[in-house]
C-alpha cells in the first residue's frame, strides 16, 4: 500500500484510489452520491481532503455488512459539519444498523431452509414456494399459473386474475392445481 506523506493534505484521485483500495470510478460514485467530497483545481482536477481516507473507510465497511449506500448518507449527514466518522459514531451507527441487519439474516435463513420446495420454473404451481409465493398468497387467485394465462391475454392484467377462483378447467379457463401448462418447465409442477 503506498505511504503519503503526512505533509500531503489533499490527494488526487488517483491517491485515494491505492490508499483506500477503492476504484477511481467507485470514489467518484461515491461523490455523486453526497458521500465524499472534493474541491476542484484550476485545472478541474479532483482533490481530496485526506479525511476521505477514513470516510472512503467507513462506506466500504458498511456496504461490506450490506448497509445500503442511503442509509450510509444519512448517517454520514447527522455528522457534525460532515466532519469525518470516528470509532464512537461507527460503534452507535452500527448498534442502529444491527436490528436491520438481524431481520436480513433471519430472512436470509429462512429462504435458504425453504429453498427446496422451490421449483424454480416460475408457474407459481407449488402452494409452499418460498421464493415466488410465500405462504401461499396467490392460491385464491386460482390454480397453476393463471397470473402469467390472465396476463397474456389482450387487455388482461395479472390483478384480473383475482376474480377467478379455484376450480374445474371449464369453469376457470385454467388447468386445475399442479397440473402442467405450456409455461411450465418442470413436468408435474
Amino acid at each position: 500500500m503506498p505511504q503519503i506523506s503526512t505533509k500531503v493534505h489533499e490527494l488526487t484521485v488517483g491517491q485515494l484510489s491505492a490508499r483506500s483500495g477503492a476504484a477511481v470510478s467507485a470514489l467518484h460514485f461515491y461523490e455523486s452520491k453526497g458521500l465524499i467530497s472534493s474541491r476542484r483545481t484550476s485545472g478541474n482536477q479532483r482533490r481530496y481532503e485526506r479525511d476521505a481516507l477514513r470516510r472512503v473507510a467507513f462506506i466500504r465497511a458498511a456496504q461490506r455488512v450490506g448497509i445500503p449506500l442511503a442509509t450510509i448518507r444519512e448517517a454520514l449527514a447527522e455528522l457534525p459539519d460532515e466532519r469525518t466518522p470516528n470509532r464512537e459514531d461507527w460503534a452507535r451507527m452500527s448498534e442502529l444498523w444491527r436490528s436491520e441487519l438481524d431481520q436480513r439474516i433471519a430472512q436470509l435463513n429462512q429462504l435458504r431452509d425453504r429453498l427446496a420446495d422451490c421449483i424454480g420454473c416460475g408457474c407459481l404451481s407449488l402452494d409452499k414456494c418460498a421464493l415466488s409465493n410465500p405462504e401461499d398468497r396467490f392460491g385464491g387467485y386460482g390454480s397453476g399459473s393463471v397470473l402469467l394465462a390472465v396476463a397474456d391475454k389482450p387487455g388482461g392484467s395479472a390483478p384480473a386474475a383475482k376474480t377467478a377462483k379455484a376450480g374445474t378447467a371449464a369453469q376457470t379457463g385454467t388447468p386445475g392445481r399442479n397440473a402442467p401448462s405450456d409455461r411450465c418447465a418442470e413436468p408435474g409442477a
